[in-house]
């Protein structure tokens, strides 16, 4: 996703959007150093894999971003749209991850997982947000 939310930022519109999505980015390198932490805290080396699902909710953003104008608010409807689908993903994932630490004992584990799963559902809410605030709104007087 790290790699994702500069072209999200890029075709936003919104300045409340731009703001939020480059919020989550920062958060997002920091989840990436406290994923690290997450295996040390196992004792297991980390190790990067494909995901098929992320890989295709990317897939699917990038094709929003096409299919719709630059400028408009319609095309900020489609990145929310695209965000959290994203975010929802992670959601789960990051909510499994801390269930399961948890339950093996990785009482470390599942702090630092907590703490990512937190920021992922405050995302979430925030993109929420923006949507409900003004870009909806504005991008229903743009299809009249």
């Amino acid at each position: 996703m790290a790699l994702a939310l500069p072209k999200l930022i890029k075709g936003a519109t919104s300045e409340d959007l731009k703001q939020t999505i480059t919020t989550h980015l920062e958060e997002t390198k920091n989840q990436i150093l406290r994923l690290e932490s997450v295996f040390d805290s196992i004792g297991e080396k980390p190790a990067a894999k494909k995901c098929l699902a992320m890989e295709g909710l990317l897939k699917e953003a990038t094709e929003l971003l096409e299919d719709t104008d630059k400028g408009t608010e319609v095309r900020d409807v489609a990145i929310i749209s695209a965000a959290q689908k994203v975010e929802h993903y992670e959601i789960a994932s990051y909510g499994i991850l801390r269930t399961l630490a948890g339950t093996l004992g990785y009482s470390e584990a599942q702090s630092l997982l907590d703490e990512t799963l937190a920021e992922e559902k405050n995302a979430d809410s925030l993109l929420t947000r923006v949507a409900e605030n003004y870009v909806n709104e504005a991008a229903a007087a743009e299809v009249k």
